[in-house]
């Protein structure tokens, strides 16, 4: 393998996996089918109509358009998003990824319901704004668009961690992140540099089309599987109010 070929692009390679993609089997099965994994989690949609949407979605579209596209299975363009705070899921009931004050075998419905209580009157710790740093074939890598904004995006997690009752081991170095698709399989060696043209030039196309990434404020959303994610409340300081 060429040397030349990006990390975020060479971890998806047939040479560089001897065992299946982690979440085949319990996220997807092998025909690409989401399969039921509740969950909470803290994430931004992206704003429907935005300008900004519609660039990420012609990049979606580039991308299942491939002749390997088959090896991916890809969410729901409803569904994309960027994870602020990760909740609790049905597969991770284990410390640190889960508070220890509740056990370990509280139904994912009763999480919620604490995690609402819990939430409500939580400090908004502002606005911010995102931007695009890479793509790769699942999807596209971001982070605060100035230092500014990756200190409030820093703010929010660490006063999350608070009411969910855990810090991730990641907690820190967390690489925030608009999924487009779960791997069903490897990408053979001899499509990278095809695969690498076309993640450099999706790029470039979104740094030039949408600089800023128009996302929904911080919303507390539960999940069945990975097509969609319920706004169930809106993290907006003392005002909160449910979502519609």
């Amino acid at each position: 393998m060429s040397l030349s070929i990006k990390a975020s692009l060479a971890r998806y390679a047939a040479s560089h996996n001897s065992v299946a993609p982690r979440h085949l089997g319990t996220r997807y099965d092998a025909n690409g089918t989401f399969l039921k994994e509740p969950g909470n989690t803290v994430v931004c949609h992206l704003v429907g109509g935005s300008d900004s949407e519609r660039a990420i979605l012609e990049v979606r579209k580039r991308m299942m358009s491939v002749p390997d596209a088959g090896r991916l299975t890809f969410t729901p363009a409803s569904s994309l998003h960027m994870t602020l705070f990760q909740g609790i899921i049905e597969y991770r009931r284990a410390l640190p990824y889960w508070p220890d004050d509740v056990p370990l075998d509280t139904s994912i419905d009763a999480m919620t319901s604490i995690y609402l209580e819990r939430l409500d009157g939580l400090q908004n710790q502002g606005a911010f704004r995102i931007k695009v740093i890479d793509v790769s074939p699942v999807g596209l890598t971001v982070a605060g668009v100035t230092d500014e904004d990756d200190a409030t995006i820093k703010a929010w997690r660490d006063a999350l961690s608070i009411p969910f009752g855990y810090r991730h081991p990641d907690h820190d170095t967390y690489v925030f992140h608009i999924t487009f698709a779960y791997p069903i399989g490897w990408l053979p060696d001899e499509r990278l540099s095809a695969w690498q043209e076309l993640l450099e030039s999706s790029l470039e196309f979104l740094q030039h089309e949408a600089p800023v990434i128009e996302i929904r404020p911080p919303a507390f959303c539960r999940f069945n599987d990975m097509n969609q994610f319920e706004e169930l409340l809106i993290l907006c300081g003392t005002d909160q109010e449910a979502a519609a």
